[in-house]
């Protein structure tokens, strides 16, 4: 069964595509005809890692949830434009480079798991989408515990009661240095369960990377890009610490 699902995946994700090029084509982050994603908009998403706390974890995203990136992302897990990823998989990895500056050694990438219902209506996990995109292979060590409901209309407390407990991680995670991603942090919630699951197995959670984040009603500037970024080696879904300049990538 394990290896059977990944084929229906990959089968499923190529549907997707081949659907999502028969469609009338349209810029996904302002909607000019014509064109999948125009000069602007593409230049809209150049990644501009941005750091976020999040009970104690480090949160790195390739860039603010609004204007052309948030429409892309929407139009990527609502529209399934699957064309999209391939333009929001470089923030995610500027994300991720930053997530594991100064770790020595491996960190395996496990991404927040997609829901049964989230699948069944758009037929790809758009979290490991967006990994392989951006040149990595996601390691499935988070599994849904239980069915959560709809968090878009929440607010913060109800998505943290709505999160907790549904996630958990098997003996597979147990002594693997990890960092979580999502697509779009909102409150954080989803990844503070993951990082619980994942540190329940024994996994030590390094930190964390999403594609977006929903900017803060009051954001402090030091939160912007300010760190080095690390250059990492993808090895079997892991991120190895690089020290030369050009970064290395193995395709999923």
């Amino acid at each position: 069964m394990d290896r059977i699902t990944p084929r229906l995946d990959a089968l499923r994700e190529a549907g997707a595509q081949a659907l999502a090029l028969l469609l009338p084509v349209a810029c996904g982050g302002c909607g000019l005809q014509g064109t999948a994603l125009c000069g602007r908009c593409r230049e809209a998403l150049r990644p501009t890692p941005r750091r976020r706390e999040i009970a104690g974890l480090s949160v790195w995203s390739g860039g603010a949830f609004d204007g052309a990136r948030a429409r892309a992302v929407r139009a990527l897990k609502e529209r399934g434009r699957t064309d999209l990823a391939g333009a929001l998989a470089p923030g995610l990895r500027a994300a991720l480079r930053a997530a594991v500056a100064g770790c020595a050694g491996p960190v395996v990438v496990v991404p927040v798991p997609t829901s049964r219902g989230a699948m069944r209506r758009r037929g790809y996990r758009v979290p490991e989408l967006l990994i392989r995109r951006a040149g990595m292979r996601p390691a499935r060590l988070l599994v849904a515990a239980r069915v959560t409901g709809d968090q878009r209309a929440l607010d913060r407390a109800g998505r943290a009661r709505n999160a907790a407990g549904s996630l958990r991680a098997g003996p597979a995670a147990s002594g693997l240095r990890v960092v979580v991603v999502d697509d779009v942090l909102t409150t954080g919630s989803t990844l503070a369960e993951a990082r619980r699951a994942l540190e329940a197995a024994g996994a030590t959670v390094v930190s964390a990377a999403v594609a977006a984040d929903t900017p803060l009603r009051s954001e402090n500037p030091r939160d912007h890009p300010g760190s080095r970024l690390c250059r990492s080696r993808v090895n079997n879904g892991s991120l190895d610490d690089e020290p030369d300049r050009h970064a290395r990538t193995s395709s999923a």
